[in-house]
């Protein structure tokens, strides 16, 4: 952003050729500033119009907690702006407040305080905290267009004298008001200190001294609001939000496979492959394998040669990255439009029986599409208790839908309570192993504490640039994740270790599972893919109880290769090892039971 005036230039701005406008004229001088909020007052579309493109996110030091930081300069100044993590109070209740408060104590030059008009006295408590702090400061008032429909008019002015920092009014996702707030950045000052004991009775006076009310009659949005927490009606909207969610992730997931992604791999890389394949050596060479991988009846097969070049790359481009995209997409809408915290209300109850919150739905269900954006989704809870509670037990007892698609497939045939008899079983495995997560590991599974924004249009470049972080990190981090363990699993499925682990494991497979041998080889396989181990276990011949069994048994073992490896990824090495420990007892106790019961009938 061009400065709009500078001491040799006249005041209506600077001419394109003025030194200030140039690199070598702009001021080297960085100011840090704290963009600090509630959850839901518009801080990302804020941060968003301030900084445009040039943004970038991570997780605060030692936490899964994410902030974002971006640039703005102005006047010959660059600010470096951080988004800090929303909070209500600087008294935390959770890990985000936790992060927001250290971000906040370690400093800043300025602090932008941004509030949702609609909810000023909510929103005054934490501004008040960080005023105390004396931090030279900018107050954002944001949604003046919504609290203007909702009947609420506050005097810009009056909020001004009684917090003592300038007030601006904006509109975020418009930018009504950001031309402003940039060039006041410089007037930031320290406001007032309120005693703690003394400031809700002060918040009490500052409300009532700059907001009216005005009678306003509800609109359809209101009915709608009102609707969408109802126990009855909400739980039924919930069920369409659900069912188009995952209609919508499928549907986007599966067009960009089928109509982009997977074209242009087969079109693209393949002929690169086919023509590198002789100067590699040929299929029986140690090249050949560890890059191309192995042939699929005589063909390159880019999703089972398990070669660093075809699937290393096929699994988090081709099959992976397009859910991820749908993912996001949906969840970042749900989010700007204000359902997201709607949802959670309503799951929160049943949820907190095994150790979760009502957002924890949202992972949960999206695992029945792909456990892999269900994993990433854990992301939204607010421990890493809750993280690892949540990512086991949709890595144990969520079928994706390809494997949904192989257990209809290879039980449909022998009778419909086959098929409940799997489901039935990885329903319970999920409610008892989540009430003994709840139970055995410490901590607690806090409240959930959430503002429900009313329903607002929104901002889709803010969604397209929440989106394209997101994206670029999962690339950044899955990328080489995905080809180490690709190439894991090439050195084992060439190498005569599995067929040893699967004699090894056999006694284990016949004694407690009911299982012949030879199921240990698929189960095993699972690990690269799950659907496929199952279509294995199809021409075995085994009885129709045993198919239960294994099919139970491969379900709840280890998820597929991309999904462990975004394991990983989210819960760290140590987790996704007692992740995994779990899946094991939790599937041989599993197997091992409804082995007992078929006998007990039988």
């Amino acid at each position: 952003m061009l400065p709009k005036g500078c001491a040799n230039c006249p005041p209506g701005g600077c001419p394109r050729k003025c030194p200030c406008s140039t690199p070598e004229g702009r001021s080297t001088e960085d100011k840090k500033v704290l963009l600090v909020g509630n959850p839901n007052v518009g801080k990302s579309a804020l941060f968003t119009r301030l900084t445009g493109v040039h943004a970038f996110s991570s997780n605060y030091p030692g936490t899964t907690v994410g902030f974002t930081e971006g640039n703005l300069r102005f006047e010959g100044v660059r600010y470096r702006l951080i988004d800090v993590p929303g909070a209500y109070t600087l008294e935390p209740t959770n890990e985000a407040e936790e992060v927001a408060r250290r971000i906040i104590e370690e400093g800043a030059d300025i602090v932008v305080i941004t509030l949702d008009a609609t909810a000023l006295e909510r929103n005054l408590n934490l501004a008040l905290q960080v005023l105390e702090m004396g931090y030279s400061s900018v107050v954002a008032l944001n949604m003046v267009d919504e609290a203007r429909h909702e009947g609420i008019n506050i005097d810009i002015a009056a909020l001004e004298r009684e917090l003592g920092v300038p007030v601006v009014a904006t509109v975020a996702v418009t930018g009504q008001g950001i031309s402003e707030l940039i060039s006041r950045l410089g007037e930031a000052r320290p406001g007032i200190a309120v005693p703690g004991a003394d400031r809700w009775a002060r918040i009490g006076e500052i409300a009532a001294s700059v907001q009216t009310m005005e009678h306003r009659h509800h609109t359809v949005r209101d009915r709608i609001e009102d609707l969408s927490v109802h126990p009855g009606w909400g739980a039924l909207l919930g069920v369409f939000a659900v069912l188009g969610s995952f209609a919508a992730v499928r549907i986007i997931g599966e067009g960009l496979i089928d109509y982009l992604l997977d074209p242009m791999f087969n079109g693209l890389f393949m002929p690169v492959f086919e023509w590198l394949g002789p100067l590699l050596g040929g299929e029986g060479s140690f090249l050949f394998r560890t890059l191309i991988g192995m042939l699929i009846n005589g063909e390159i097969d880019p999703e089972l040669s398990f070669g660093l070049l075809t699937t290393g790359l096929y699994v988090p481009l081709v099959m992976v990255l397009p859910y991820v995209v749908a993912f996001y997409a949906v969840l970042s809408f749900l989010e700007d439009v204000g359902y997201l915290p709607r949802f959670a209300v309503l799951f929160d109850a049943l949820l907190h029986r095994v150790g979760l919150h009502g957002f924890a739905i949202v992972p949960n269900l999206l695992g029945l599409g792909c456990n892999v954006p269900g994993i990433m989704a854990t992301r939204i809870l607010d421990s890493p208790r809750e993280r690892f509670i949540a990512s086991t037990l949709i890595s144990v007892a969520i079928p994706c839908a390809g494997l949904q698609a192989m257990i209809i497939g290879a039980l449909g045939d022998l009778g419909g309570r086959y098929v409940l008899a799997v489901y039935a079983t990885l329903f319970a495995s999920w409610v008892i192993l989540g009430r003994i997560l709840h139970r055995l590991l410490p901590g607690y599974s806090p409240e959930l504490v959430v503002e429900i924004p009313p329903y607002r249009m929104p901002a889709f470049k803010g969604i397209a640039m929440k989106l394209w972080f997101r994206i670029r990190g999962f690339l950044i981090e899955a990328i080489p994740m995905v080809l180490v363990g690709v190439f894991v699993a090439n050195l084992l499925s060439t190498s005569a270790l599995m067929d040893s682990v699967s004699a090894f494991l056999s006694p284990l497979f016949r004694g407690i599972l009911g299982l012949p041998p030879e199921t240990a080889g698929p189960i095993l396989l699972g690990f690269l893919r799950k659907d496929i181990a199952v279509g294995m276990l199809i021409p075995m011949g085994l009885q129709p109880n045993q198919m239960v069994v294994a099919v139970v048994t491969l379900a709840m073992t280890f998820p597929c290769i991309a999904t462990f490896i975004v394991l990983l990824r989210e819960l760290g090495l140590a987790d996704m090892l007692r992740s995994v420990g779990i899946m094991l007892l939790t599937a041989l106790t599993a197997g091992g039971i409804l082995n007992a019961l078929f006998a007990l009938v039988s």
